[in-house]
């Protein structure tokens, strides 16, 4: 029996992480082959035009599972009934300006927006914050959408986590498929801590620890580390933009895993509402090592 739609929110969708994220969506990354979806796309009035651009893409590409496209900068009638939210819409922090400046501004975007998900956004809606900074952005969401399950607002650390696999993945000059359980502690910006620790890779006669293989811990315990921290900054260096089509990429596993579960003794990143595991305050957004089963996560203990 055909799956009813569900429908998927994209704000800053005519910016570089949304259109290099909408196909992904309505070509069934996020939820599999067999889940038709329906976009609601809201970017701000000076992008309208190239928003209406990005709908006309998406009915040129004739995706099978693609319902019905909403494009529009009104933020009600882009949040109506979506099952989904992935924000990645945001003030950008420009040359010269303070972090504080940047959340500031953005403390107002996502204040109407997280007011307009708790009113009209489906019951049970999950929220994804892409949008820097993402731990904090997710907090402010939070603070303005007080009847919000804490459990269904998240923030992006899977690029992180990707980041890392794929760095060990090319030190062992091996599959990142075959790579699994490193861990992004903290928040989405150079503060993070990724650990390998607990990390092992299928050689395909078993599983082996990152480190054994590795072999110099040297590297990991000082370049791999750093190389994961500042790789945003490293790819604006080399393309004069900022990661895009990595970071639609991970929004990706990260809502593939959140809806439909991780595998069994599989482990990912996700930034989310700390309960006081590991020391951690509770309270504030962290990244953790979870696991998902039935569209729950659970931080992983010890």
């Amino acid at each position: 029996m055909a799956k009813d739609p569900i429908r998927f929110l994209v704000t800053g969708a005519a910016g570089q992480i949304g259109y290099a994220l909408v196909p992904m969506i309505a070509r069934g990354a996020m939820l599999g082959p067999d889940q038709p979806v329906i976009i609601h796309m809201l970017d701000i009035e000076p992008a309208a035009e190239a928003l209406k651009g990005v709908k006309m893409e998406l009915i040129d590409a004739a995706f099978p599972l693609l319902k019905g496209v909403v494009a529009t900068t009104d933020v009600i009638e882009a949040c109506k009934g979506v099952d989904i939210a992935v924000m990645v819409g945001g003030f950008p922090r420009k040359e010269g300006m303070e972090r504080k400046e940047v959340m500031s501004k953005n403390v107002s975007i996502y204040k109407a927006q997280a007011s307009a998900l708790e009113k009209h956004a489906a019951p049970d809606c999950k929220v994804l914050v892409v949008a820097n900074p993402a731990n904090t952005n997710a907090l402010i969401l939070k603070e303005f959408a007080p009847s919000f399950p804490e459990k269904n607002i998240t923030c992006l650390t899977r690029l992180d986590h990707n980041r890392a696999l794929g760095q060990i993945s090319e030190r062992l000059n091996i599959n990142a498929g075959d790579v699994k359980n490193v861990i992004i502690w903290g928040n989405h910006s150079s503060t993070q801590y990724p650990d390998v620790n607990h990390a092992t890779v299928d050689t395909g006669n078993g599983l082996k620890p990152v480190r054994e293989l590795v072999g110099d811990d040297c590297w990991l315990n000082a370049k791999f580390i750093t190389t994961v921290q500042q790789r945003g900054a490293d790819i604006i260096k080399a393309r004069k933009l900022s990661s895009a089509l990595s970071a639609a990429s991970a929004a990706c596993d990260h809502v593939h895993d959140w809806v439909l579960g991780t595998p069994k003794g599989t482990w990912v990143s996700m930034g989310v509402y700390s309960d006081g595991s590991y020391g951690v305050p509770p309270g504030i957004i962290y990244s953790f090592p979870v696991t998902c089963e039935k569209g729950e996560w659970s931080i992983v203990q010890g």
